[in-house]
């Protein structure tokens, strides 16, 4: 009698702890999705900011379409790079393709290409300023919160993350939509950064050109 109650209780534990478990990954859904908003900034600052990037295009970047990618870029991609995810792509004014990628081990790569789809280089600072690391809100530069609370009255700062530049990257929850701040190194604001469109799930490899 006292195994069989034994028994139901580690049963009865065991429910428990998954119903907990569900309950605990449903309290914010769309909590994943918030921060690869945050890593697709991230990927857009980083490319337009490179200075191959600076060195090669000509004018602001627009961002790029998966599905308009000219199909040279795809290709030299999908041959050298396979399995990567597409993180952002844009152009210049010249027709210069610049993209971000994450590789399948988790590194990152920024390429640019002419208005051909020629590849021309590899983006000298993309994952310094690319890859990100998420932050706890709780645990953002003193400096960063007080600015936020200073300059954006009932926003909620909702994800963070930082770079290996030691920048701050921070999604707000707005009344208007979300926004995303950056932070310089020393913990002062540099800008709002333009959201991405893109989903950045696009995969390139063998049977994806």
């Amino acid at each position: 009698m006292r195994i069989v109650k034994i028994k139901m209780f580690l049963i009865a534990a065991f429910a428990g702890a998954v119903m907990m478990s569900c309950q605990k990954d449903n309290l914010d859904p769309s909590s994943s999705a918030d921060f690869n908003d945050v890593v697709l900034s991230a990927a857009r600052y980083s490319v337009a900011e490179d200075s191959v990037t600076k060195k090669h295009c000509k004018g602001k970047l627009t961002e790029l379409a998966e599905a308009d990618i000219p199909a040279a870029v795809t290709a030299y991609i999908g041959t050298n790079y396979d399995g990567a995810t597409l993180k952002f792509a844009g152009t210049d004014t010249q027709g210069n393709v610049v993209v971000g990628l994450t590789l399948a081990d988790g590194t990152y790569k920024g390429l640019i290409f002419d208005s051909a789809g020629t590849f021309v280089k590899e983006l000298s600072h993309y994952r310094k300023h690319a890859k990100l690391t998420e932050v706890a809100i709780a645990d953002l530069p003193a400096s960063v919160s007080a600015y936020v609370v200073a300059n954006y009255t009932g926003a909620e700062m909702k994800r963070a993350g930082t770079n290996e530049a030691g920048e701050h990257f921070v999604m707000l929850s707005t009344a208007g939509a979300p926004v995303v701040l950056l932070f310089n190194a020393d913990d002062t604001f540099n800008k709002v950064l333009e959201k991405t469109k893109g989903r950045g799930n696009k995969k390139f490899g063998h049977g994806h050109k």
